[in-house]
């Protein structure tokens, strides 16, 4: 039964979002008891393949990324090492004036314009746009390749080293960056505001992430 649940959660009618049949429709189309058929979807939804709901129905759980605050170093590096093949699907550099809140943590005046690296990332489509400000002190000129991992720019080019982050994450709409993930205005977002510095507690940069709620989970592991 486990493996007939398996392989009807891969057919694309359940896969986009259709509900599965309920227990009693398995049960008498498959002459199977309906305790047997639950052991099996149990399984399956321990494994996070399937969502249950209660007088609801059971669907297909959507294919999440999750990113974790134990790996806060380099996105593409911490998704490399999970086997997922992002890239950057748009760079672009400006130098601008930046809001207070990442004047005051860049420790510069409010006048002084900052390097500005802005990111799509994804895979065949948008999942996350970030943006990055720096503390002019490091050096960067805005001519450096950005295709490679910004911390190793950072450490080996400049030698920055990222060594403490303070985050902050809420939930958000897409608002003016539906059309860069590719969704719509009202859609949830993940917002995550890294605040980098180096080992000396020295700012390094201001992140903002904006991902898509679709397509990420967030998780964080305490040890005792």
């Amino acid at each position: 039964m486990e493996e007939l649940l398996r392989k009807l959660i891969e057919q694309p009618e359940y896969k986009n979002g259709a509900f599965l049949p309920k227990e009693i429709e398995l049960s008498k189309l498959l002459g199977i008891s309906r305790n047997t058929i639950r052991q099996a979807a149990n399984k399956l939804e321990y494994e996070g393949l399937i969502h249950r709901k209660k007088g609801v129905g059971t669907k297909v759980a959507s294919k999440e990324i999750s990113t974790s605050l134990s790996e806060w170093h380099s996105f593409t590096q911490e998704m490399n090492s999970k086997g997922i093949p992002f890239k950057n699907l748009e760079i672009a550099v400006s130098w601008v004036k930046v809001e207070k809140k990442i004047a005051n943590f860049l420790n510069i005046d409010p006048d002084t314009k900052v390097l500005k690296l802005s990111r799509l990332k994804g895979t065949e489509e948008p999942m996350v746009y970030f943006e990055s400000f720096f503390q002019p002190r490091i050096g960067l000129t805005g001519e450096e390749d950005f295709s490679r991992p910004l911390y190793e720019i950072l450490e080996l080019d400049y030698h920055s080293v990222p060594a403490i982050s303070r985050e902050e994450i809420r939930a958000g709409l897409a608002g003016p960056f539906a059309n860069l993930l590719t969704i719509k205005k009202e859609d949830p977002i993940l917002i995550r505001e890294r605040f980098v510095s180096d080992p000396g507690r020295r700012p390094l940069e201001y992140n903002v992430g904006y991902y898509r709620n679709d397509m990420f989970a967030y998780t964080i592991e305490i040890t005792r």
